[in-house]
């Protein structure tokens, strides 16, 4: 296979685990995208609480959180695209500071000092004002906010198909997919 896409997908600990698994599915589905699986303790922590055994083997590449000798931790060797998939307030905390003191929040900061496309997935709600800070500080930076926010307009009928039609969203933010017309407006 020829890899044309190297993808970050990181997983912290906010609730949404569904989401993660649906983007490593659809992913191991495409020819020329390699995925590099990040995971916070915490995200290891609710993925048990919400589906269950961790992500099954498949194509990706699993990196460990606490190495900063991690690929794409240097802007000599950065990612296409990385997708923090749910990011919790902590992480989205700690990237909007420049507190990388994980994998996690290194590579995000890799990202954006190299003008990389970065898309923060906050599942929180309701806001308080440091999360809207937080997130003005990171778009000023260059990071996509894109909240776990699915729409209702292509009727689902289930909570796969809501979870497929913001994944599909977010795959094409990151250049990965185009986005099918069944999940588009007005189609």
């Amino acid at each position: 296979m020829n890899i044309s896409r190297q993808v970050v997908l990181a997983v912290t600990g906010a609730s949404g685990a569904c989401y993660a698994q649906r983007f490593l599915e659809r992913t191991a589905a495409l020819d020329g995208v390699a995925v590099h699986l990040l995971m916070t303790d915490t995200a290891r922590e609710v993925w048990r609480h919400e589906l269950g055994d961790g992500p099954v083997e498949g194509r990706f590449t699993l990196l460990d959180n606490r190495r900063f000798d991690s690929p794409f931790c240097s802007g000599s060797a950065a990612a296409d695209v990385m997708v923090v998939l749910p990011c919790s307030m902590g992480t989205l905390a700690r990237i909007a500071t420049g507190t990388a003191d994980d994998a996690v929040a290194r590579i995000a900061d890799v990202q954006l000092k190299e003008r990389r496309p970065l898309i923060l997935v906050p599942r929180e709600t309701p806001l308080n004002l440091i999360h809207l800070r937080n997130m003005t500080t990171l778009a000023q930076a260059g990071a996509v906010i894109a909240p776990a926010a699915p729409g209702f307009y292509t009727r689902p009928d289930s909570l796969d198909t809501l979870v497929d039609t913001f994944v599909a969203r977010i795959l094409q933010l990151a250049g990965i997919a185009p986005l099918e017309d069944s999940y588009r407006w007005n189609r």
